[in-house]
């Protein structure tokens, strides 16, 4: 409260709004008391003590690296230090603080979106448990954002604990990684930037579940039905979770990375010292490229140090059948279990780090793997079914419309398994698409492509900025050690024993180009030229829904709200479409031509060079 910062920005918010000096500051001192933590240690371990019951009723084992425990502990003793894990549950953060306080290593606090108004008493539990709260909703506060900027670097500078942050934002609800939002980003780095500490540690962590409690939730929640009400009586009606099996947790602490270090060559931190460090200062453009950059990295660590289930594979394989195969016939056990060992080898050539238990008989994993997930899938007579949920006593017939949605749940569920090997996967999967569509051999169109792609979905998949000719080389590289291509300088061939793996590449890449065309081929074929977020994702659901039915769509992946909105950002950043600035309703105005062009490019109707695109300048 007593920075000169703090004291800067409440003259200007008093000019601005009329308040006297003090309003303004009594206005912030009440943020502070909204946001502030009040970590109590006996607190903690009475919930250590609660907690350990819950894990062990939820999970069967719960696997920690420690070796990277004791790289964080040293490297709290040193610098400040930034933890960074994804964010895949809601449980996310108390496993993180557990884990710290059972081997006695300072806790964290913990930035946590504010609780509604129907959980103060849970809110109180995490405020002692290390946690201070951030609105949902900032806008363009000046005075919050302030009050909440010099709160968190303040934490950095005293090194009175580590900071925990989520740097994709928001809990995934498709289980694949995020854009990093850059925010708090800014926020924890800016104290090196301006050298108030000689360094801070990053520590990405990695959390993998064999089975997410939300898991039916977060399948709902994209078909569009309402998030349930967050209050304390739903917390406890939730119990029931307790009785269901969700297999292992995996929790990987990543080597803790020197910003210095990764920073070294990238920026120029002199700029800082032409005006008082006390005033605020738009950051320059190679200080927002490296934060974009080391935000990016953060997540692709992530993504590496992850495991991958053995159901993850299993519903890869299982979302390449047809789903009436799947709801009526069954696909043979058999089938499924050759073609996961088939794919278990293709990911450990690609290098993926997987939770498959060496000692025990591939076909009792899989076995077991399919029994903990038995809310989607069931096996009978040596088939294997999709399973839907039970539909209430009803007076009138399922519509075919909402007989869709009956199906697309448990197939959302599978994608959302699926998602959590993408990362191993995508390069080479858009390697293989090239040549499908390209119909070229040539390094350099086959790059052409292959960059169009990346630029394509980066609202999809995590890219590291300036690194498209290492992410080619690598795809080309892991599909050559597996026999699937012949690269040379100039050519790169398909082998003729790598038609397997091309086929499966090209399959699990169809769902997201076929999300694209469809959300192209609305746009492109409505009349108007404008429309708001709200009216375009439900007329998408609706065509969706109405391709499904004719049987020209078979991807149910398309009804997913979280995938349509990630389309809409990218045709933004591609400038396909534009805000509307005198809007208030988040309408957009479109660009047909350019819509068009795009579309064409990925179905291989016009080059990519004919694009006005620089692939690694918009990320």
């Amino acid at each position: 409260m007593e920075s000169q910062y703090l004291r800067y920005i409440a003259q200007e918010v008093s000019l601005e709004t009329g308040s006297t000096i003090e309003e303004v500051r009594k206005e912030a001192h009440g943020i502070l008391v909204e946001m502030s933590q009040n970590l109590q240690l006996g607190f903690i371990r009475l919930m250590a003590y609660m907690i350990s019951k819950v894990f062990k009723r939820l999970f069967t084992s719960m696997f920690i690296n420690m070796e990277g425990l004791k790289t964080l502990q040293q490297a709290i003793q040193e610098n400040p230090v930034i933890l960074m894990p994804n964010h895949r549950s809601y449980i996310d953060f108390l496993a993180i603080s557990y884990i710290m306080f059972r081997y006695d290593i300072p806790l964290p606090v913990i930035a946590a979106g504010i609780p509604l108004a129907g959980m103060k008493m849970v809110g109180e539990i995490l405020r002692r448990s290390g946690a201070f709260f951030i609105r949902r909703s900032i806008g363009s506060d000046k005075l919050y954002w302030a009050v909440l900027s010099e709160y968190v670097k303040t934490i950095v500078r005293k090194g009175f604990a580590p900071v925990e942050f989520y740097v994709e934002g928001l809990r995934s609800r498709t289980l694949k990684s995020l854009m990093p939002k850059l925010g708090m980003m800014h926020m924890v780095l800016e104290p090196y930037f301006k050298s108030e500490v000689f360094d801070i540690t990053l520590v990405p962590i990695s959390i993998s579940y064999d089975r997410v409690l939300e898991e039916s939730l977060l399948a709902h929640e994209l078909l569009g039905v309402p998030k349930p009400a967050e209050t304390t009586t739903g917390l406890l009606k939730a119990s029931k979770v307790l009785q269901e099996n969700y297999g292992c947790m995996h929790v990987n602490f990543g080597r803790p990375l020197s910003v210095r270090q990764l920073c070294q060559g990238k920026i120029n931190r002199c700029q800082y010292n032409l005006i008082p460090r006390d005033l605020p200062q738009k950051p320059s453009a190679d200080i927002q490229a490296c934060v974009s950059w080391l935000a990016h990295l953060m997540v692709r660590i992530q993504e590496q140090g992850s495991l991958i289930s053995p159901w993850s594979l299993m519903a890869s394989v299982l979302l390449q059948a047809p789903a009436s195969l799947l709801l009526e016939e069954g696909l043979l056990w058999n089938q499924l279990t050759e073609k996961t060992l088939w794919l278990k080898k293709l990911a450990l050539a690609f290098g993926a780090r997987l939770n498959w238990p060496a000692q025990v008989p591939d076909a009792d994993v899989m076995s077991s793997t399919v029994a903990i997930h038995r809310a989607v899938v069931r096996r009978k007579a040596g088939l294997v079914y999709l399973v839907q949920e039970e539909e209430p006593a009803r007076r009138h017939p399922v519509s075919p419309e909402e007989g869709v949605i009956r199906t697309a749940a448990p197939l959302l569920m599978l994608a959302a398994y699926k998602n959590q090997s993408v990362h191993v996967f995508v390069r080479p999967a858009m390697v293989a698409a090239a040549i499908d569509v390209t119909k070229s051999t040539g390094r350099d169109e086959l790059f052409a492509f292959f960059c169009f792609l990346r630029d394509v979905f980066a609202n999809e998949f995590i890219f590291v900025p300036g690194q498209a000719s290492q992410d080619f080389e690598e795809a080309c590289s892991l599909l050559k050690k597996c026999g699937a291509l012949h690269v040379s300088q100039q050519e790169v061939t398909v082998s003729e024993a790598g038609a397997e793996v091309f086929c499966f590449l090209q399959a699990f890449l169809q769902p997201f180009t076929n999300a694209y065309q469809v959300m192209f081929r609305y746009i492109c074929e409505e009349e108007a030229i404008s429309f708001s977020e709200k009216q375009f994702l439900l007329a998408v659901r609706n065509l969706t829904t109405k391709l499904i039915l004719s049987g020209e769509l078979n991807t149910y992946e398309v009804l997913s709200s979280d995938m349509q909105k990630n389309i809409l950002s990218a045709l933004r950043r591609l400038e396909a479409v534009t805000k509307m600035r005198a809007s208030d309703q988040n309408e957009f105005r479109v660009n047909k031509t350019a819509i068009r062009r795009i579309a064409d490019t990925l179905s291989g109707k016009i080059p990519p060079q004919m694009l006005q695109t620089t692939p690694d300048a918009r990320l």
